[in-house]
């Protein structure tokens, strides 16, 4: 089967790293859809979309050197995709939650590392 670009396909994720999955679009032929182009929103850890073997519908964004790049981003339309439409409030929601989590846990590292400067004090001769 052959593909072009712009093309929008259905595809069995095969496989989830950290930058992105791999997508089966026909027996042989697998293409990458970047964790950029996962979802609408900031993807912070790609398991909590995207499950092997699943059944997703992608765009062919690019055939280059034998590569192909997806997208599940682009491919979704109206309210068919789980992510394509979510409110402004939503997504606000979800990046107060986020911003709340890194600050508390740069907030930790800090305050452990300012009482371990302290710590040799008591060794002083």
């Amino acid at each position: 089967m052959s593909f072009t670009a712009g093309q929008i396909v259905e595809g069995k994720v095969t496989g989830i790293t950290n930058f992105g999955a791999f997508v089966e679009l026909a027996p042989g032929t697998t293409g990458l859809v970047h964790i950029s182009e996962v979802a609408d929103v900031y993807v912070k850890d790609i398991n909590e979309f995207l499950k092997m073997n699943e059944s997703v519908r992608v765009k062919i964004l690019s055939i280059k050197d034998g590569k192909i790049g997806l997208s599940i981003r682009q491919a979704q339309t109206g309210s068919t995709g789980r992510q394509s439409r979510q409110s402004f409030e939503d997504k606000l929601s979800k990046f107060l939650r986020d911003s709340d989590e890194r600050q508390a846990a740069l907030r930790k590292s800090w305050e452990s590392k300012r009482r371990g400067k302290g710590s040799f004090s008591h060794f002083r001769g």
